[in-house]
């Protein structure tokens, strides 16, 4: 029941319009006065949680993901990519899908992948015969193709929170990634000459042009492919590949793309300072909470209640899945990720679900959840991007996760080896 309670106060003071920090912050005051334990020995307890390794990759990353968003990366992506597909029944926003997954393998997180892509596609989607509403909705969710195609902050997040391997978290989101990738594709083409008419490109480019972006792209393109394969190769750590990650994001920007200004390079800066300082408050409260719930017996208690409730694995598991997608209408994904996803795995553990396992199924979940009202923050902000009202693209996002994002997270739940293959496969289970 503290459980239910502990949930219930953070949406209320989320729902008042507390930031989230200070949201987290008040529900650490309602522990501490209904358990009466000692402050002073857990907020040194969480200072110690804090003290890793493993999280200096948060910042870099988070520091990357800005770097590449005014680095001129973004735009090579996008011009490769529509020059392979964008002739193609619904090539063009084919191509922001396809973008938002190759820059998300880059910088790691959604608002990143919304800003950088989406002003420069939504307008030239727009001119093609794309209407504004479903251009939003589909940029939306092809952009939290970061956060499940590695390296992902919100992997990082939960494995710090969890206690499980990085990498292991990293691998076992690869497959679902795909699948939404490739799903929001299929989605897609089937929608042009359906809901509407898409204007073919009639530019072509002769070989040499082609070949001129090809080469132009091949720095962009490259980096995923040194990051991913750096870390599963065994070549450096998620830490050491982060600050390699910044270290090549500044020298593409400022010496072979020459997009990025000193200017650029202090407001990246900044923005990831304060990005990252709300994450580690969030972070240090979630570990406060965590160690009171876990003192109480909280996530046992929980596991018990549920159990007499459902008694079938299959049902666990679907009631995890319905619990998780509308958390994550209401909150934002850190939340999700280092809050309640702790607190339920216990439960899925009780089911035989690898933490691992859990870990791509949450991942799926705030897919969904970052593009349902009534938060919807990363919807939001496609919106606002693309200039429309959020009215218009609530319908097609609906449709996207109905029939591509759900689908996805119920495979990911019920077909473990999707998950748990590649990460077995590269020796980190």
């Amino acid at each position: 029941m503290e459980g239910l309670l502990v949930l219930g106060l953070l949406l209320l003071l989320l729902g008042i319009g507390l930031p989230v920090a200070w949201s987290f912050a008040g529900v650490v005051a309602a522990l501490v006065w209904l358990y009466d334990v000692n402050l002073n020995t857990l907020m040194l307890q969480g200072f110690r949680s804090l003290n890793s390794v493993i999280l200096l990759a948060l910042p870099l990353f988070i520091l990357a993901g800005y770097l590449m968003q005014s680095g001129g990366i973004a735009g090579r992506l996008v011009a490769f990519l529509e020059m392979a597909i964008g002739r193609r029944r619904g090539g063009m926003g084919n191509a922001m899908v396809g973008a938002s997954g190759v820059f998300g393998a880059i910088a790691g997180t959604a608002t990143a992948a919304v800003a950088a892509i989406g002003t420069l596609m939504i307008d030239p989607m727009a001119e093609r015969g794309y209407p504004r509403g479903y251009s939003a909705a589909l940029l939306g969710i092809s952009s939290l193709l970061g956060i499940l195609i590695p390296p992902s902050i919100t992997m990082i997040l939960f494995a710090v929170a969890t206690q499980q391997s990085v990498a292991a978290c990293f691998a076992a989101s690869i497959m679902p990634g795909i699948l939404l990738m490739f799903g929001l594709m299929i989605y897609n083409r089937s929608q042009v000459g359906r809901n509407f008419r898409e204007l073919r490109q009639d530019v072509r480019l002769s070989g040499g042009e082609k070949w001129r972006i090809t080469l132009r792209t091949l720095p962009a393109l490259s980096l995923p492919v040194i990051i991913i394969g750096g870390i599963y190769g065994g070549v450096f750590t998620p830490t050491e590949a982060a600050a390699f990650a910044v270290v090549a994001a500044v020298l593409v920007g400022l010496f072979i793309y020459r997009d990025m200004s000193l200017r650029h390079l202090r407001d990246s800066t900044v923005a990831a300072a304060e990005t990252t300082g709300s994450i580690v408050l969030i972070l240090l409260f979630s570990f406060v909470i965590g160690r009171i719930l876990v003192a109480e017996r909280i996530p046992q208690d929980l596991t018990e209640l549920v159990a007499s409730l459902v008694s079938s694995p299959i049902g666990v598991m679907l009631l995890v899945n319905v619990f998780l997608i509308i958390a994550g209408a209401i909150v934002d994904d850190v939340s999700v990720t280092v809050v309640i996803a702790p607190l339920l795995l216990p439960l899925m553990m009780s089911v035989d679900v690898h933490p691992v396992h859990f870990a791509a199924i949450v991942a799926t979940s705030v897919v969904i959840g970052a593009n349902s009202p009534p938060m919807a923050p990363v919807l939001f902000m496609a919106c606002r991007i693309g200039k429309v009202s959020v009215h218009h693209a609530v319908g097609p996002a609906l449709r996207m996760m109905a029939l591509v994002a759900l689908p996805v997270m119920i495979l990911t739940t019920f077909i473990p080896s999707l998950s748990l293959a590649l990460p077995r496969w590269l020796g980190l289970l």
